[in-house]
């Protein structure tokens, strides 16, 4: 058994996107999943990609982990274009106790920021797609277990009751704005630089994310005896709820890629996150042989944080970014013609403080 994973290299020039697509592949036959697909043109390049390097029409699961714009909006091209037979995402308005912010599937509330309502309907929209495509569309709870070519496809969370928990809170979310957003930009811009001492991470274990980002459907795929995690937005405590069952359903493999939530976000990540998944510190120098991926802009200066691949690095990780360039992990399936592997990043000597 052999897999290929393309992190595509979407996105606008400042603007980081995910699209992953994965080929699974066994004695019998091939399974193609992607999860989530970047910004509206990226549909069509993660459909051209698959039909020319896996050479099928066909995806077998679609897995939607939030519907922030950088992560949904390519996926209608796939399901108008390709052969989509499940897509996998979360339905808050199929709970039972949260119909009342909800008519005809849609939310309607006028006092919920327009982007926000936005991305819960590009949900609806992207489901009543599905179905009228005949596609079957099915609810992430936690400890899922799908299985292609062999391969076990787990999802971690969020759990129902934790998504409950969290829908509240988005949907009286307000949005910054644009004096808002000013302000976080000149926070992160006046900062201190601090020379780096090996094994002092500088990362906070208080740091929170959206709400949004907090729903992101968080994957395990174990394949070939290696463990493949997929993160999407998610947070540090989204992480923590999803660690136990990683834990139980992981024995066994090794971890071999990591992809690093939210681009690389100071404030998705922790040291005792990194401590549970990745492993303890190491040695200087010391290769663990695990990829830590990070989907990131072209020309971005933003994401991936420094301190955040220095962590990473502290615990023998291999952090590659997309930055316009497409990225391949694989495992027996040969080499791609035209493809040459992304130079891991280096330790950075000062991080921002």
């Amino acid at each position: 058994m052999g897999y290929e994973i393309d992190f595509h290299a979407v996105g606008e020039e400042s603007k980081s996107g995910d699209a992953i697509s994965i080929r699974i592949k066994d004695d019998i036959g091939q399974s193609i999943i992607v999860i989530d697909g970047g910004y509206k043109s990226d549909g069509e390049k993660v459909a051209k990609h698959i039909t020319e390097y896996y050479n099928t029409k066909v995806i077998d699961l679609i897995i939607s982990t939030h519907p922030d714009a950088d992560h949904i909006n390519g996926l209608p091209y796939l399901v108008e274009n390709m052969e989509v037979k499940k897509l996998l995402i979360s339905q808050p308005w199929e709970f039972d106790d949260l119909t009342k912010y909800f008519q005809d599937g849609r939310f309607t509330d006028n006092s919920l920021g327009n982007k926000v309502a936005d991305s819960i309907n590009k949900a609806v929209d992207l489901v009543n797609l599905a179905k009228a495509k005949g596609i079957e569309v099915i609810a992430p709870s936690a400890g899922k277990t799908l299985t292609y070519s062999s391969a076990e496809i787990i999802i971690l969370g969020p759990s129902e009751d934790y998504y409950k928990e969290l829908l509240p809170q988005i949907l009286t979310e307000k949005p910054s704005g644009i004096i808002g957003e000013m302000l976080n930009s000149a926070f992160d811009t006046v900062v201190n630089i601090i020379k780096s001492i090996w094994g002092e991470d500088n990362l906070s274990e208080d740091v929170v994310t959206s709400p949004l980002n907090s729903t992101s459907i968080i994957t395990l795929i174990k394949c070939d005896g290696r463990n493949l995690l997929f993160t999407g937005d998610s947070g540090v405590e989204a992480l923590n709820r999803a660690y136990p069952i990683y834990k139980d359903r992981s024995s066994g493999n090794t971890l071999k890629m990591f992809q690093v939530p939210h681009h690389g976000s100071r404030r998705n990540i922790s040291s005792s996150i990194l401590d549970k998944y990745i492993g303890p510190k190491v040695e200087k120098g010391k290769n663990c042989n695990i990829s830590a991926i990070c989907s990131v802009a072209k020309n971005t200066d933003k994401h991936p944080r420094d301190r955040v691949v220095n962590a990473l690095i502290h615990r023998g990780a291999q952090v590659v970014v997309t930055k316009g360039q497409s990225i391949r992990h694989h495992n027996s399936m040969g080499e791609r013609s035209g493809w040459t592997p992304v130079t891991p990043l280096e330790y950075f000597q000062e991080v921002k403080d």
